[in-house]
């Protein structure tokens, strides 16, 4: 299934979260392998200044084993399915694993894209320029 999280970094991880992301380390140990990094390069930060990104996961409760990686530096606000539940191949059973490949979030990601700002880039700006 794919997921629309919003999140806020927690105050005094900046730093850590952005050396985390360069060093390759977010995620670190976990099952979802690189799909930590896919999502910081992917994430977009909204009018609200909440950080949004789609995320794959498989797990029966959304986001059940990579919950404690993102809390280390993220306060999860809210994670709603990214799309009709009852359309996802991986999801009804009629394709296992469909997710990693699936393009049903396309224009969802498309949009924040469009219409918000690189999380990364804003990231690196600010811990540049404290002032920012």
């Amino acid at each position: 299934m794919r997921y629309l999280v919003r999140a806020r970094v927690k105050d005094g991880c900046q730093r850590g979260l952005l050396e985390a992301i360069e060093r390759g380390t977010l995620g670190q140990g976990s099952v979802a392998g690189n799909e930590y990094l896919r999502n910081m390069n992917e994430a977009r930060v909204c009018a609200d200044k909440t950080v949004r990104w789609v995320e794959v996961c498989y797990c029966l409760t959304p986001l059940e084993e990579e919950r404690p990686y993102w809390e280390e530096f993220f306060e999860l606000v809210k994670v709603q399915d990214a799309h009709d539940r009852r359309k996802c191949r991986d999801e009804n059973g009629t394709e296992p694993w469909a997710c990693g490949d699936c393009d049903c979030t396309a224009r969802l990601e498309e949009k924040l894209k469009n219409r918000d700002k690189p999380f990364l880039g804003l990231l690196r700006n600010s811990l540049a320029d404290p002032t920012a």
